[in-house]
């Protein structure tokens, strides 16, 4: 028999998908059957021939299913060297016959989890004959061709017909290397269900060896720069949501800037769920102008006028349906990428005459409360943290001056702070009536953020004709807190009434004094969100 020649064939899976029409296609090249439990019935329901797998063995399936193909038989016919003497004389004398390819695919664990199945489903669901002849398989694959995934079906039939009912070498190591992947991934999603679900709930967060599962969804054209080479992984967990999940209407394809900038742009959004129409714009995952108001016109228009300037080739993500009259009017400028919830007909026609726009509709917004983790590399490791989903609300806040803020005050605090939060460290935001005034971001201390973002103000007055820069009344949050009142004093100079920032500095009675000094009100929320 030529290497690769398949005349027999062992099929075991749980997603039956196009496994009728690939027995049929075998069994018409003159591929014997054979198979197990659920799988052998779908192919006899199609009228085909199969023989069980405890014809092979002269075992039943037993134990609810649990031991079936894991017999000497079975693994024997998959991992003989078929140029080895020694391995076909063992054949022989044992009645093993050989097994030319494998058709598996695993029990439907990480499916069964994220249901919420009980803990006896979920462990049922932890396959064990499948991975182990996937893996005698993949070993052998010098002989034994392997598939793992439904969407490979054609590629092997095409393949037997291109070179006389057998597969190539280089086929059957590109297949072994996707069903080790497919193993690593199954086990690495068991792993982490042990690691984060343990019934007496002692657990650790940041468990001993941390499983991470990831499949590639894309190869990118290029990195951050053209010299860099990238791709975009997927989570496999139901239910996720966020850029890589929405669905791109128009315009070329998202680098990986776009991704990263679109993921930074709907995060904010998405802190706005369910409230007043709200615009985010960003550049380069910073946040340069945001708004809520009525409409999501009027929206656009505020969080346009925070810094034109920046906005020009930046990202645009909104908490709500886009609508004609938004769509012509972020039209008018050049934009990378704009996603929505979703986007009107009227919209799409719009932005149908921009052809290199990118245009997303991402159904759900995420959840920013979402549990998780957050992994960063440096040299020589991987640094894991758990998500910044902390949160707080007006009941959470400190009044540490003399003068408590207004209403209208406490709410552009608020609204200053959760931009705040979602912008690079250190971190400066003004915020006035639902809009942001200046930002400040990524410097190497507090008080140039506040100077940085009172500049953008004022420009942004010059620009409009405005009597005077937004700052002028409004709110300032810091994400963390003022270590000296120089910060805090640039934040008065350029108008701000009210101050929101973490506090726990070991000045914070200057900082207070300061502010005190000013006529301000100020807040201590008790929480930083530094950035980096």
């Amino acid at each position: 028999m030529s290497e690769g020649a398949i005349k027999r064939a062992l099929l075991s899976v749980s997603d039956k998908s196009g496994l009728a029409d690939l027995g049929a296609a075998l069994a018409a090249r003159g591929v014997e059957l054979v198979s197990t439990g659920g799988t052998a019935k779908a192919l006899r329901d199609a009228g085909l021939s199969v023989k069980d797998v405890s014809d092979l063995t002269g075992f039943p399936e037993m134990m609810d299913g649990r031991v079936k193909t894991l017999h000497p038989t079975v693994h024997g016919g998959l991992l003989a060297l078929r140029d080895n003497p020694e391995h076909v004389a063992a054949m022989e004398a044992h009645g093993i016959g050989a097994i030319d390819l494998v058709v598996v695919n695993l029990y439907p664990f990480e499916a069964t989890v994220a249901k919420g199945a009980s803990r006896a489903e979920i462990i049922e669901n932890i396959d064990i004959g499948g991975p182990s002849m996937v893996r005698s398989a993949a070993k052998n694959h010098g002989f034994v061709t392997i598939l793992t995934d439904p969407a490979d079906y054609d590629a092997l039939l095409a393949e037997m017909d291109a070179n006389g009912g057998a597969t190539t070498q280089g086929f059957r190591t590109r297949m072994a290397g996707k069903a080790y992947a497919r193993t690593a991934a199954y086990d690495s999603a068991i792993a982490s269900w042990f690691a984060f679900a343990d019934p007496e709930g002692e657990h650790s967060a940041f468990p001993d060896t941390l499983p991470v599962a990831l499949k590639r969804a894309d190869t990118l054209r290029y990195g951050e720069n053209p010299h860099q080479s990238a791709a975009i992984y997927l989570p496999q967990v139901a239910g996720t949501a966020g850029v890589p999940q929405a669905t791109q209407l128009q315009g070329k394809e998202l680098s990986y800037n776009n991704l990263n900038d679109a993921g930074a742009a709907l995060e904010l959004a998405a802190e706005f769920a369910g409230q007043e129409p709200a615009v985010v714009i960003v550049k380069h995952a910073n946040p340069c102008g945001v708004a809520q108001s009525g409409s999501l016109l009027s929206a656009w228009e505020a969080a346009l006028a925070c810094d034109s300037v920046s906005a020009f080739g930046g990202i645009v993500a909104v908490n709500t349906e886009l609508d004609a009259a938004t769509a012509e009017a972020i039209s008018a400028i050049f934009t990378e990428v704009v996603i929505a919830p979703s986007v009107s007909a009227e919209a799409r026609e719009i932005f149908a005459r921009k052809k290199n726009l990118r245009l997303l509709e991402c159904g759900t917004l995420p959840d920013p409360r979402r549990p998780g983790l957050a992994m960063k590399t440096i040299a020589g490791g991987v640094l894991i943290q758990s998500r910044d989903n902390g949160a707080i609300a007006a009941y959470d806040l400190k009044v540490v001056t003399k003068r408590a803020p207004t209403q209208q005050e406490l709410k552009d605090c608020l609204f200053a702070w959760t931009v705040a939060r979602h912008v690079k460290s250190n971190a400066i935001v003004y915020a006035k009536d639902g809009a942001t005034a200046g930002i400040g971001a990524g410097q190497m201390n507090r008080r140039d953020s506040a100077r940085i973002a009172a500049i953008k103000a004022r420009e942004a007055a010059e620009t409009h004709g405005w009597a005077a820069p937004r700052t002028q009344g409004s709110a300032v949050a810091s994400d963390a807190f003022f270590p000296f009142a120089d910060g805090l004093i640039s934040a008065a100079e350029a108008g701000a009434t009210a101050v929101i920032q973490p506090g726990g500095s070991i000045r914070d009675d200057e900082v207070i004094a300061a502010a005190d000094a000013a006529g301000l009100a100020m807040v201590f929320t008790g929480m930083r969100h530094f950035r980096h």
